[in-house]
């Protein structure tokens, strides 16, 4: 008997697929520690779930990396790749990457020997990238404020594109009831952290960086990367954070709390 993930473990595997794991080049990239160790490396890193609703019975996000240049191959399977993390179900994959790691939840790691440097710096950055989203705390150094606000705004944004295009009842309808309008994520003084989403008639689109074609419909913008992080990692209050100017919505309020309701329900698939 073939047993398919529920909808709900679906919709958590996508966020991870789509949203989570493409933020594994962000760090390699923005940590130079990091960035270093794959300065020579030329490989296709896999990270995969055996699924029989999938594509060659998995599904997948693989990373091609030649000479530290990324390329993201988001919910795609590479049928032959010289790193693969290979879990054993949706529902295991996911909770892995909850934080229930156990002789259940383990994935199958193949290619490690014949790769060790490669293999071992990717679980580097596979675990930085755990901290970080896992962490209860701000960062004290604005570097690490920094990259973990932007981290957190391509969450997001792919994430809420993510569950429209897989079927996520409420935003899927409010993707479809939608004229083309772009929300944005912004701290002021730091565009370069800055993330967006364009959502038009059902479609979506996340976009990192500003939006520059037009101004974005609604913004939800931060005064400090402080203020940010005190939204992101849920210890400030929205409404009291908004009356206190720590956080500025360029728009009508009510989309804010659109937009925020959504952020919420992206953190509940991902943690």
């Amino acid at each position: 008997m073939i047993l398919l993930a529920s909808k709900e473990e679906t919709l958590t595997n996508k966020i991870f697929l789509g949203a989570a794991l493409p933020l594994v080049k962000v760090i390699a990239n923005d940590i130079p520690k990091l960035a270093k160790k794959f300065e020579k490396t030329h490989a296709v890193i896999q990270i995969s779930a055996l699924d029989p609703a999938g594509p060659l019975g998995k599904v997948a996000t693989h990373f091609v990396v030649n000479s530290g240049e990324w390329l993201v191959h988001t919910d795609r399977v590479d049928t032959r790749p010289h790193i693969e993390l290979e879990f054993k179900s949706v529902e295991a994959m996911n909770a892995f990457f909850k934080g229930k790691i156990g002789p259940a939840t383990l994935p199958k790691m193949r290619g490690v020997l014949k790769n060790p440097g490669t293999f071992a710096s990717f679980m580097q950055v596979l675990l930085k990238m755990s901290a970080l989203l896992g962490a209860k705390t701000p960062p004290e150094d604005e570097a690490t404020k920094k990259l973990l606000v932007k981290c957190f705004f391509y969450l997001l944004s792919s994430g809420i594109s993510q569950l429209n295009k897989n079927g996520h009842e409420a935003v899927h309808e409010w993707a479809l009831k939608s004229p083309d309008r772009v929300y944005a994520w912004a701290v002021n003084g730091y565009p370069e952290l800055s993330a967006y989403i364009r959502v038009k008639a059902g479609k979506t689109k996340a976009g990192r960086g500003e939006y520059k074609r037009a101004m974005p419909f609604f913004t939800l913008r931060f005064d400090s990367l402080d203020s940010a992080l005190g939204i992101l990692m849920s210890t400030d209050d929205m409404l009291e954070a908004t009356k206190a100017g720590r956080l500025i919505m360029d728009g009508a309020p009510e989309f804010g709390a659109q937009i925020g309701e959504y952020m919420l329900t992206v953190a509940g698939y991902a943690q």
